[in-house]
């Protein structure tokens, strides 16, 4: 059975997602997709820390605790079916790369909700963490790196040059049609990533 990987560029609300596998050191991509990680596509859910600005304290954390469940449900089911299909076509999937933005740790809900600028960061991290979770309890060992330093470690690991790679990115959604935009293009880098990471760590850099 082919080994194959998971790239996730994840923004509110949803995640790009592209599997791939190898063959002869070469990426092929099994499946593209954009998974929804919340019950209804509206501003509402899509950024909870900005919905719950305003709220009460205790309801504003019952409503983003809510809106994490649903982010965590979403996505384990998400991957699990991920899983599957690429059984299917003959490989296994257990790796992946999760990318981050600035990767820092946020502080309590009450000083997240006082900066707007926190209530960005944070909204976009909810479904981050909601797809980490969900991998973890699949059995993905997930590598997690920052997102602006992608393409200088896919190329340290890869050996090609950074052009190279987003060219290749590019040719290997040809056959999948819009859309391919910097996400996939991203997802697919990440998901090669990890393909070429062994052994695969677990920590962010």
């Amino acid at each position: 059975m082919k080994q194959a990987a998971v790239g996730f560029c994840v923004h509110s609300g949803w995640s790009a997602v592209v599997a791939l596998s190898m063959t002869e050191r070469s990426p092929v991509v099994e499946i593209r997709e954009r998974v929804q990680l919340v019950d209804e596509f509206t501003f509402r859910l899509r950024q909870p820390y900005h919905t719950a600005e305003n709220m009460p304290l205790v309801e504003a954390r019952e409503f983003i605790d809510k809106v994490r469940k649903t982010a965590g449900h979403l996505a384990h089911r998400s991957i699990r079916s991920l899983q599957e299909r690429l059984h299917e076509h003959g490989c296994e999937l257990n790796r992946g790369t999760l990318l981050l933005a600035s990767g820092k740790r946020l502080p309590e809900l009450e000083a997240v909700l006082e900066s707007h600028a926190l209530i960005h960061t944070a909204d976009g991290e909810l479904f981050r963490e909601a797809i980490r979770e969900a991998g973890s309890h699949c059995g993905l060992r997930l590598l997690r790196v920052r997102e602006k330093e992608l393409l200088k470690r896919a190329s340290q690991q890869s050996g090609r040059s950074e052009a190279v790679l987003l060219q290749q990115a590019k040719e290997l959604g040809r056959p999948f049609g819009s859309p391919w935009s910097r996400d996939e293009k991203f997802a697919t880098l990440a998901a090669w990533l990890a393909l070429l990471d062994v052994p695969l760590a677990e920590h962010a850099s």
